[in-house]
């Protein structure tokens, strides 16, 4: 059992930003800047989104990986485009992810992922689904694919299914976790990528609506925090698309 730290210790009132579908490089950027306006004395934010049209996203630092790939991007298959945080790749096309930026994270890099993971922890264990910590393998550097296999912050089911992998970025004092939830799987376009069967998901059934409700409460109980949605306005959307990855 990992030991949890403190909540981060920032104000109580945490904004949430309205649940967003739209293209992967959009998505990252909504993400940076988070990162980025947390950076600055903002508000800590959490968001919960999707990826449309459907995505292969790298980590930031990963230069190995199949040729074919840009191949199967140029078809239209799905968009490719690179992480500001690091880890192995992951398509998105049926998952949900969530993204967090605070400050004031005690402890090391897994402690980190421990505190902001909990709610995590929590909320799917109310929904029916008990979830525990990975543990990194001789194979993880080796292996293109994100959901391969299972690190210290990823967290999966009690059969071994990876349910939720999760990366970080750190700025200074700030914090940027995201993470995508594999709730439905799309064979096809799994094999075209990874050229392996995919697993069968234990909750593709669940709704999203009823899944988001859920996390939400459970950050509330875990980082003793308010919600409040707020959009972003007009300015805010003029910065984040200022925003610009490095292409993959």
């Amino acid at each position: 059992m990992r030991p949890i730290a403190p909540a981060p210790n920032k104000s109580p009132t945490w904004r949430v930003l309205p649940f967003l579908e739209a293209p992967g490089a959009l998505q990252m950027a909504v993400d940076l800047w988070m990162l980025q306006r947390c950076r600055a004395g903002g508000p800590s934010c959490l968001r919960f989104y999707a990826w449309s049209p459907p995505a292969l996203s790298l980590g930031y630092h990963q230069r190995r990986f199949p040729a074919r790939w840009h191949a199967l991007s140029a078809t239209g298959a799905f968009d490719l485009l690179r992480r500001p945080t690091g880890g192995r790749a992951v398509l998105h096309a049926g998952d949900l992810t969530y993204a967090i930026a605070t400050t004031g994270v005690a402890g090391k890099r897994w402690e980190a992922y421990a505190i902001l993971c909990e709610f995590l922890v929590r909320g799917w264990r109310s929904l029916g689904v008990k979830l525990s910590y990975g543990e990194t393998g001789r194979e993880y550097t080796s292996v293109p694919n994100c959901f391969a296999t299972a690190t210290g912050a990823d967290l999966t089911t009690a059969d071994g299914y990876k349910l939720i992998g999760s990366a970080q970025l750190r700025q200074g004092e700030a914090i940027l976790q995201h993470g995508s939830m594999r709730l439905e799987i799309s064979p096809e376009l799994w094999k075209q990528v990874f050229e392996t069967i995919p697993p069968r998901s234990p909750i593709a059934s669940l709704p999203r609506n009823r899944i988001i409700c859920t996390l939400k409460n459970a950050a509330r109980e875990c980082l003793g925090v308010e919600l409040v949605e707020q959009p972003l306005t007009a300015a805010e959307w003029t910065e984040v698309r200022k925003i610009a990855l490095p292409p993959p």
